[in-house]
């Protein structure tokens, strides 16, 4: 033997070869799928804080404007204006 692969050992690499590629590539779409649900989550929850965020600046206008509205009228009852 000359060192050279016979066409049966070609065969039998080349299918091995084939498999493992296909084992590859399905861990890495469930690894893709995996990171697409951690970033859908992530997304998620980013809004979420940020509609939060956006209530309590909003509560805390408003209260800014009731308080002001009270010490306007204590001024004005109590002759400072």
């Amino acid at each position: 033997m000359t060192g050279e692969k016979t066409t049966r050992e070609l065969i039998y690499e080349t299918s091995r070869d084939v498999k493992w590629i296909c084992q590859a590539l399905q861990r890495m779409e469930a690894q893709d799928e995996e990171f697409e649900a951690r970033i859908r989550a992530l997304e998620g929850w980013r809004a979420e804080k940020a509609g939060e965020e956006r209530r309590l600046s909003t509560m805390s206008a408003g209260a800014g404007g009731v308080v002001g509205g009270v010490v306007a009228v204590l001024v004005k009852v109590l002759g400072g204006g």
